[in-house]
């Protein structure tokens, strides 16, 4: 009877340190990751620096950034989906991986059971962009042009085939009757260097990654994809203007393995929510074209619950596959 009670002993004194070590108030005990599923330059890497600066600032640990891009961004979140529950290893999604993945991959992970979402951190429209090298300043332009040239331009699929700037462009096509090749990249740093370059045409990209390039010249903004013009950019149209309806855009995430203390995730929140709060940041973010969300982790938890069946059945319409 002495094996089992010093057993019992000694698990329950490893559960105490564990639980312990996993507190508000001593998280974090060690380094933090973020992983970034996608390569260094994108949007989520972007914003991803932002954060884990002010953090490490703030509670003393390294905040490390981990880039493991790969198979549309679900290699870097199945390393999050099965890492410890402790806070320390996090991932930073975006609307792909979050709500369109699950409509076309078979994933090793399910975003609803194998996730505790933490916050998301911001909001940022599609542009709209083309190469200098296209003959196109306005929507209608290009709609014309693409139809002149048909299945000759080449879109850039930003993060891969099935993500976000995939179905963007996907749906833009269709719904103007237009055909253009696609070509997928793992990242948008890339694909935006192609577009500088005039190796593709076209792109729906996140803003946050590509309005400085606009700004430099290096690109032609064509139009946004919010649902209303936006102040930095009033001259520019909405895509809904021409296309009623027509809305997309890049939310970025940030989540925990399932199974992380309610305390431990509510800290990570508070913190994120300070730093998007921070004038510096928010000037930032005002001047990458993004804005910060005041979504609290159960409310973020209910976008995903709406948003994944929204999009497979957008993905069913139109008949969209990862290949």
């Amino acid at each position: 009877m002495k094996i089992p009670f010093l057993l019992s002993a000694l698990l329950g004194g490893v559960l105490s340190l564990t639980a312990q070590a996993q507190s508000p108030a001593t998280f974090p005990s060690k380094p933090i990751k973020i992983v970034v599923p996608f390569p260094a330059g994108g949007t989520s890497d972007i914003l991803a620096r932002l954060i884990s600066q002010k953090m490490t600032e703030a509670w003393g640990q390294p905040v490390l950034i981990d880039n493991k891009p790969g198979s549309s961004g679900n290699l870097g979140a199945d390393l999050v989906a099965k890492a410890a529950p402790d806070g320390h290893t996090l991932v930073l999604m975006d609307v792909g991986n979050l709500v369109i993945s699950p409509a076309l991959f078979k994933l090793p992970f399910n975003v609803l059971n194998d996730f505790a979402p933490v916050a998301m951190v911001a909001y940022s429209p599609h542009l709209l962009a083309v190469s200098s090298k296209v003959p196109a300043n306005t929507p209608a332009e290009l709609v014309a042009y693409a139809k002149a040239q048909k299945g000759k331009l080449n879109y850039a699929v930003a993060a891969g085939m099935g993500s976000a700037s995939h179905l963007a462009g996907v749906t833009y096509a269709q719904r103007n009757g237009i055909e253009w090749g696609y070509v997928p990249y793992k990242g948008g740093a890339q694909a935006i260097t192609d577009l500088i370059g005039g190796q593709v045409d076209v792109m729906f990209n996140g803003m946050v990654a590509t309005y400085p390039h606009m700004k430099a010249g290096k690109i032609k903004l064509i139009a946004i994809s919010s649902a209303k013009r936006n102040a930095q950019m009033p001259d520019t149209p909405t895509v809904a203007e021409s296309l009623p309806g027509f809305l997309t855009g890049s939310f970025q995430g940030l989540l925990a393995p399932t199974g992380t203390p309610k305390a431990v995730v509510d800290k990570l929140f508070a913190e994120v929510q300070r730093i998007t709060a921070l004038p510096e940041i928010k000037e930032r973010l005002t001047t990458l074209g993004a804005e910060p969300s005041a979504m609290t982790p159960d409310q973020f938890g209910a976008w995903l619950k709406a948003e994944i069946p929204a999009m497979a059945k957008i993905v069913k319409d139109e008949k969209i596959t990862a290949d």
